[in-house]
This record gives C-alpha cells, structure tokens and sequence, in this order.
C-alpha cells in the first residue's frame, strides 16, 4: 500500500516535565518517541506540555491545576516525568505529591512496576545472567495505607492514626489484571500481605483466592511482606508476577530496582480502565537537576510501556522495537550514566539508544 493511502491515527498525548530532573529526562524520552514516530506510518503523536508540580505550586498555589488535571484526563496518554521538591511542602508537613492526586482522581488502580535485568553487571547479586531477573509488581495504586494521606495531623498532639483502606472492589480489580497479566508471561502470581498480623491483608488475601478460582492455569502463591524483602534478594528469578497493596508495592519496588542498576533504570506505568500515566520511577533528584548527567533509561522504557499499552498493533511494535533498542545498548557494559558507574551524559545515552533503533 501506498505510503499515502495509509490511514494515520493521531494520540493525544499529555507531558507533565515536573521538577528537577523530570524535565531533564522529559525530554530524552520524546526524543525517541518522535524516532519511532518516524517510522511508524499510521500513527502520530501530538504531545502537549502540561504544567504540575512543585514548581507550579510556588508559581500558582495548586501542585496539579485543574486545567493540567483535564488535559491528562482527556489524553489518550499521560507521560510524567518526576514531581516535587524536599523543601516545598503542605503547611501540614507533607511534601507536594501531584502524581498520587493523579492515581487517585483518574482511578489508576494497577501500578506497574517492570524489573528485567539488562546485563549482569547491573545487578549487585552474583550470577545472575540478563534477563534471569524478570518479573512485575503490580501495585494497588488507589487505596491501601496510603488512603490516609489526606488526613489532618501536624504531628504536634500524643498520637497519629493512619488508616489502611482495603475494599473488595479495589482488590478484585487489581488482582484481575495481575492475572491477566500473569497470561502473557509466566503464569505465576504471587500476593504479598501480612495476613498472619493485619485483618486488612486476610481480607485481601480471601478476595485474591477468589479471583484466583478465575484462573486456574495460572499458579499462585502467597508471601508476607518480609519474607517477600528476603525472597527478592535471595531467589528474585522465581517472581513472574506479584500483586501487592500500595505501601508495600512502594516499598518493594525501590527494593526490585536495586537488583537491575538503580531508579534510573525503572520505568512504571499506572493504569485505569479509562486512563494510564507513564513516568520513571525514580524522584526528582535535585541536586543533579540540569547537570545533564540523570540516566534516562527509566523515562525511555516508560515511553515503551506507554506505546504498547496504547491500541493498534503498529504503536505496539514501536514499543518492542524500544525495547529491542536499550536491551542492544546496554548490552554493552560501557554505556552507563554516573549513576551506574559510567560517563556517558543524559543525552548522549540517550543517542545511543536512538542509534540501535536507527540500526
């Protein structure tokens, strides 16, 4: 078929730089969205800066205005770079976190947090070859202890609760796309509660049961949260997928990036059933903000994760043909950021992977 008689489908897609180094590696990942772009016929992507964060609060008093909120929603796709600063915070104490308001307002229940070892250089564990570590966290992104963040308390009394809110629709939904998920992979799941100790987390884990007689050709297991921590040092390559609540899949997601290279090598995504936001998972850094020296291989993966989760088979090439890019990059122990113990700058790793994907 002609070139010209291909019908192009245009995304709209949400860019959100953020603070510190967000909008450093903001902008490396449309770098390589508009290289795949190039060569993807059918599609286009029109990309609309979204102003959020925490320098927004300080210019205008609201981390996350309601124009930024409706644009994203609107979006066919959101992409995030990192948000808030240590030193800019609530009255209450609490720093600014415009990304949960996101989760939260647009529902994005299912956080998906990738971990894939690229070279065995990467991981400070001995002999683990690349891509032996390969498993997803899906995180309970709406509910859970974190649901108490909202609350009032400056700390200043004798005492402080937070609630852990556990519902049976929430964790019905979100352990249904662990399993969906668990299809396309390994078909493992794993819970990790702590159900010998909170009511909360037998709950959690009878719902998961029973959406588990759902998928009988998918093995299950469950694991407390501790013995999850050792588990994942001691044997992280008999993970394929694990489900978890909020706090705990924040907690052991950094823990997961650590075994392939650091934050700057974990890409996430959050998903709804009508919306998804893609960002790195690491923080805004900034004490190396505009040094030009952040990794962006988090941000490009994301970029990835984002193709692939969008409809149409050509886009969902894009993203593998991403993947295919950074695995050929980082094939080769030389080409690292300061962060993992190489010299190559921001942009400069990302050139290199801009020219595997030419390649």
């Amino acid at each position: 078929m002609p070139v010209s008689d291909i019908v192009t489908r245009t995304f709209q897609i949400a860019a959100l730089p953020g603070d510190g180094i967000g909008v450093d590696v903001m902008g490396e990942g449309l770098r390589v969205l508009r290289a795949v772009e190039a060569g993807l016929p059918g599609s286009r992507f029109e990309v609309a800066e979204q102003a959020a964060g925490a320098a927004e609060f300080l210019r205008g008093g609201n981390a996350l205005p309601q124009a930024t909120f409706d644009a994203c929603r609107a979006a066919d796709a959101t992409l995030l770079g990192a948000m808030g600063l240590p030193e800019v915070r609530y009255p209450d104490g609490k720093e600014l976190t415009p990304q949960i308001d996101l989760r939260e307002r647009l529902q994005l229940y299912a956080g998906l947090r990738p971990t894939f070892l690229y070279h065995e250089a990467d991981c400070p564990l001995k002999g683990y070859a690349a891509g032996e570590i390969d498993f997803v966290l899906v995180r309970e992104s709406t509910e859970g202890l974190f649901s108490a963040r909202l609350s009032q308390g400056d700390g200043t009394g004798d005492e402080v609760r937070d609630v852990m809110r556990i519902t049976r629709a929430g964790s019905e939904r979100v352990c249904r796309s662990a399993f969906e998920l668990a299809l396309g992979r390994r078909r493992k799941v794993t819970l990790v509660d702590k159900a010998n100790v909170l009511p909360s987390m037998v709950f959690l884990r009878k719902i998961f049961d029973e959406v588990a007689a759902e998928f009988p050709e998918v093995e299950t297991e469950h694991v407390y949260v501790d013995a999850a921590a050792l588990f994942l040092v001691r044997r992280p390559q008999e993970f394929d997928v694990i489900v978890t609540e909020n706090m705990f899949g924040d907690i052991l997601s950094d823990l997961a990036s650590g075994l392939i290279g650091g934050m700057g090598m974990a890409p996430s995504a959050d998903i709804g059933d009508d919306a998804a936001v893609f960002q790195p998972a690491h923080g805004t850094a900034p004490d190396i903000a505009g040094m030009g020296i952040a990794n962006p291989i988090g941000m490009i993966l994301s970029v990835a994760m984002m193709l692939e989760w969008l409809p149409g088979d050509e886009v969902k090439e894009g993203g593998r043909r991403i993947r295919e890019a950074v695995a050929r990059t980082l094939a080769d122990p030389g080409r690292r950021t300061p962060d993992m113990g190489g010299k190559l700058k921001t942009g400069e790793m990302t050139d290199a992977v801009l020219a595997e994907l030419e390649d």
